[in-house]
């Protein structure tokens, strides 16, 4: 069974920095691409950024430059480092795999919150 525990998220300043962290278990992880999402209040689930299993890595127009995602196979760890944070960052994010089909996924972990204010 797979699950997936994200963590790391909190109230932040502008222009501040937040680590999330996600742990997976069960079958997962070694050949998955690993994503992270967020949603917004009222908005639809959108992709951040994706990283193969292989280390590839793409992000979301929005984030380009200010976040980076880090993954560890070994310890079955992707994080989501995030620099020069924006109050449109805020969100609950979420990590899963980076399948095509993630829109269809019915399996999320519990997210973590991210507020971005002053």
């Amino acid at each position: 069974q797979v699950q997936l525990v994200e963590s790391g998220g909190g109230l932040v300043q502008p222009g501040g920095s937040l680590r999330l962290s996600c742990a997976a278990s069960g079958s997962i992880f070694s050949r998955d691409a690993m994503a992270w999402y967020r949603q917004a209040p009222g908005k639809q689930r959108e992709l951040v950024a994706r990283i193969t299993s292989g280390g590839s890595t793409n992000y979301a127009d929005f984030v380009k430059g200010r976040f980076t995602i880090p993954r560890d196979n070994a310890k079955k760890t992707v994080n989501l480092q995030m620099n020069s944070l924006k109050p449109e960052d805020t969100a609950v994010y979420y990590c899963n795999t980076g399948g095509l089909t993630w829109r269809k996924y019915d399996y999320w972990g519990q997210g973590t919150q991210v507020t971005v204010s002053s």
